[in-house]
């Protein structure tokens, strides 16, 4: 239930971003083929974010640390344009123009994500 929770609050993320920055764009044809969309790059975004980030920051430690984190916002902006590649190697309509687009949409969804996981609990405490 926690994993599904987390891609709806991404895929919400991500439509904001769309909304919200320039260059980030979903062009599905309907409502439910850019919400299908969403759901897709959210879920391609995760796996990136899973699987790539921790390395990166193990491999990268030392431009963490020189950088004071700052190196983290590129680090993302680069994992959302690799999440646009693999998109586009999918055939989704999904695209990012560019590193600034990137690098503007990763601070959104950032912010976005952490604002909803505020709101909407990851797990039910009543169980």
């Amino acid at each position: 239930m926690g994993f599904l929770i987390r891609l709806a609050i991404t895929a919400v993320a991500l439509w904001v971003t769309t909304l919200v920055v320039p260059g980030v764009e979903v062009s599905g044809r309907s409502g439910t083929s850019s919400a299908l969309t969403l759901a897709v790059v959210a879920l391609i975004f995760g796996v990136v974010n899973a699987v790539l980030k921790p390395l990166i920051k193990v491999v990268g430690c030392v431009f963490y640390l020189l950088t004071l984190g700052l190196f983290a916002l590129v680090v993302n902006a680069l994992l959302f344009l690799l999440t646009d590649w693999i998109a586009r190697a999918l055939d989704l309509p999904f695209h990012v123009d560019g590193f600034w687009a990137a690098f503007w949409g990763a601070i959104v969804m950032a912010v976005v994500t952490w604002l909803i996981s505020v709101v909407v609990p990851d797990r039910w405490e009543g169980r």
